[in-house]
């Protein structure tokens, strides 16, 4: 089953950062400390499904939009176009292709859904590109990391169903 397309322009393009690489830095040690906040709830922790799909990224500099409609998800910044596709079966062994965690709907009211997802794999030295929607966030993750970063999730307190 494939997932819908959808598109998203960060605030930090309206800001001129890139913040697809420094996001992890930031935080991490905010997860850290939310993870050990014994105040935390449930609502924090949201149940995760590994979807069946795998993807691809893709950069395209000085690009707005992309030429085809075979896309996922977008992110426009100044450094041009990041494009996230379902990756081909038919692709190469030397494709980079990334397994995608997705998490149960929650409100953008509630703090710490995210950190307490990448928080954990940052922990970990797995790295993470994410892709948000209005209602839940896509995270994913080096297929060849796949296992161990379920079990570093489960073991950060998250359900993650296959």
């Amino acid at each position: 089953m494939r997932s819908p397309p959808f598109f998203f322009d960060p605030i930090g393009y309206l800001l001129g950062l890139d913040i697809v690489v420094p996001i992890l830095a930031q935080v991490a040690p905010l997860a850290r400390r939310a993870a050990s906040d014994p105040r935390r709830t449930l609502a924090a922790m949201p149940s995760l499904r590994v979807l069946p799909d795998r993807f691809t990224l893709e950069h395209q500099p000085g690009a707005t939009f992309p030429e085809d409609d075979e896309w996922v998800a977008l992110v426009r910044a100044p450094e041009g176009l990041t494009v996230l596709r379902h990756a081909s079966p038919f692709a190469g062994p030397d494709a980079e292709r990334w397994a995608g965690f997705y998490g149960d709907p929650h409100g953008l009211d509630v703090p710490g859904v995210l950190a307490s997802v990448v928080g954990p794999l940052a922990g970990a030295s797995i790295p993470v590109f994410v892709a948000s929607t209005f209602h839940a966030d896509l995270v994913l993750v080096h297929e060849h990391r796949l296992e161990l970063a379920a079990d570093v999730l489960r073991d950060a307190g998250h359900t993650v169903a296959a």
